[in-house]
């Protein structure tokens, strides 16, 4: 009788610690109780241009960044608050970049740009979306790199995405700079 008891209560115990861990892994509920904070500075093509001889920059190429597209975040399925901005560099690269933004920590978050508005339906981002890369922080100032041959102009919304559990955590959608 007590060696049919231990069995079970080995049992209980290994099905708990089997519980505790696929959580712990898929679900991350520690990343609600830290921050990855981020403080990219602007790109700069600074280096490059002093790698030129004197008097021999382009006089056509804008001096700073261009803005084509800004957009304020709304809260989806957590709070998030900051600036999405569309840049153009002087080297010609287009980039999305956070400023002021905070949102939840969470497991498998990226950046998308979406022809969905920032208030659509969850289910419509993933429709026409270019993805961006993984999020750098939840809390800071960030860059993301728009490839070559995309026209971010053409993307109404900015959102962070959870990839695992397939929701935004905040969207901002884009209006274009005159």
């Amino acid at each position: 009788m007590a060696l049919r008891r231990r069995t079970w209560i080995w049992l209980g115990a290994a099905v708990l610690v089997v519980l505790a861990a696929v959580t712990l892994i898929w679900f991350q509920p520690q990343k609600l109780f830290y921050d990855d904070r981020v403080n990219e500075a602007l790109p700069s093509v600074a280096a490059e241009e002093s790698a030129m001889p004197s008097g021999t920059a382009s006089p056509s190429a804008p001096a700073g960044p261009v803005e084509l597209a800004t957009g304020t975040f709304i809260s989806r399925e957590h709070d998030t608050v900051g600036t999405a901005k569309v840049l153009q560099l002087p080297d010609g690269r287009v980039i999305v970049r956070f400023e002021g933004f905070e949102t939840s920590n969470g497991p498998v978050l990226v950046v998308w740009l979406s022809k969905n508005q920032a208030n659509g339906d969850d289910d419509a981002f993933d429709d026409d979306y270019v993805d961006l890369g993984p999020l750098k922080g939840n809390i800071g100032d960030q860059n993301y790199e728009v490839p070559d041959g995309v026209d971010a102009t053409s993307y109404t919304s900015v959102v962070v995405w959870c990839d695992r559990f397939n929701v935004s955590f905040g969207a901002a959608d884009l209006q274009p700079v005159s």
